[in-house]
């Protein structure tokens, strides 16, 4: 049997909170960059960056305030310019359309477990698991995407080892923190795949 493809799939629902601004070029076309603000049903709320390709911004009505549609996959950088979190997640947007439904944040993943933390509990006794989701895009590169698993997925999760596939079903989230220096602090967001769902592929895990 044949092994199921990587899978790297996302709908967002969310207001736009920032203007789209330029970004980046690459090969010759420009990326621009906005912030989604996405509702949970707790009432947190994620700040979720989306980057638009400069063809998608003409047909897209995306200024503040605007409630829209995004959906997509995950795309992942290191930031090596020493300012804010070294790991960045943005959105890259395949349509933006406007929207009057609720607001949502539905992502599935499939790759393979590249790294596994040992369970630990949160002050108040939750118990998480994070790993890190490999997942291959065309022309030889990978995403290295940062997950979280929580309770019973957590032991689940804890259960399984490096090299092993698996298919993840969850949301994008935000996560604000601070980070100490030894003369001040800053202000930082992370950015990670809660898991709310988690299936192994069946079968022995694979060298990584």
């Amino acid at each position: 049997m044949e092994a199921e493809k990587d899978l790297n799939q996302i709908t967002l629902r969310g207001t736009a909170e920032t203007a789209p601004a330029l970004s980046h070029t690459s090969h010759r076309e420009r990326f621009y960059l906005f912030r989604l603000g996405v509702e949970r049903l707790s009432g947190n709320r994620d700040a979720l960056n989306v980057l638009l390709p400069e063809r998608l911004l003409a047909g897209s009505r995306v200024e503040p305030g605007e409630e829209v549609e995004v959906r997509g996959s995950l795309r992942t950088f290191n930031n090596r310019s020493g300012v804010g979190a070294r790991l960045v997640i943005t959105v890259l947007a395949e349509t933006v359309v406007p929207s009057d439904l609720p607001h949502a944040n539905q992502l599935t993943l499939r790759g393979t477990i590249c790294r596994l933390a040992p369970p630990r509990r949160t002050p108040l006794g939750r118990e998480i698991c994070d790993f890190t989701l490999a997942v291959n895009r065309r022309y030889g590169r990978s995403d290295y995407l940062p997950c979280i698993a929580w309770g019973s997925l957590a032991q689940r999760c804890a259960q399984l080892e490096v090299g092993r596939r698996l298919t993840l079903e969850g949301r994008l989230q935000s996560r604000g923190y601070t980070k100490q220096y030894p003369d001040h602090s800053e202000e930082r967001v992370a950015y990670e795949c809660s898991a709310m769902a988690l299936e192994p592929e069946e079968g022995a895990a694979r060298g990584v």
